[in-house]
């Protein structure tokens, strides 16, 4: 019964609509009827700006841990069962929230928020994330476009976990984002293959010859 509702608060948690309510906070608008229409971080940077795009991503991130740590432990959750099943329920929260018709954002800053909660409580995953976390930033800085780098992450982060002889349930949990992101981003995916994917604007793509 514990694990049951630590797996339903969880999925609440996630289900916030962070990027949703600063919309409506900061401009006083529907954030799903701009920019991308995403409920995420990166539509937040684009429509409303640095600070509250960082400022959503935290809290989204935050998202992510405190599931996997504090309602775990709330709920006396300690085995790693256990907290990859409110781990997941916490993303997809996120992904289909239950407070905006079960559509919601892509996952990637709460399934990293994830990430860290856990190598709290399980310290052989921390080279996972940080590898993860290398590709990402790696390929945003070389390509510019945040989907192509939350894809490639997301590919990577199975196989991280698999060379870094983690438990099978930690196997299990990489595959499960992986999939989650390639589902979110299958409009993305279509965008890159046809060069309509926009960049992110960083200082590389902006020197002057």
């Amino acid at each position: 019964m514990n694990l049951y509702l630590a797996i339903f608060v969880a999925y609440l948690v996630g289900s916030i609509p962070t990027a949703y309510i600063f919309g409506r906070i900061y401009k006083g608008i529907d954030i799903r009827k701009h920019g991308s229409g995403n409920v995420g971080a990166t539509n937040v940077f684009r429509v409303l700006g640095k600070w509250p795009g960082i400022i959503v991503l935290i809290i989204d991130i935050i998202k992510g841990i405190v599931p996997v740590v504090l309602i775990a432990n709330l709920f006396s959750i300690e085995s790693v069962f256990g907290r990859i099943l409110i781990a997941v329920a916490s993303v997809c929260g996120h992904n289909w929230t239950i407070f905006l018709g079960f559509k919601g954002g892509k996952g990637i800053a709460t399934s990293l928020g994830v990430l860290i909660g856990l190598t709290i409580v399980i310290a052989s995953i921390r080279s996972v994330l940080f590898l993860t976390l290398l590709i990402w930033i790696v390929c945003f800085l070389l390509s510019g476009f945040v989907s192509l780098a939350s894809i490639l992450a997301a590919i990577s982060l199975p196989i991280f976990m698999v060379v870094t002889d983690q438990g099978f349930e930690l196997v299990c949990l990489g595959i499960v984002f992986c999939v989650f992101v390639v589902i979110r981003h299958k409009v993305n995916i279509k965008r890159l293959l046809s060069g309509r994917e926009s960049r992110v604007s960083i200082p590389l793509f902006n020197k002057k010859p």
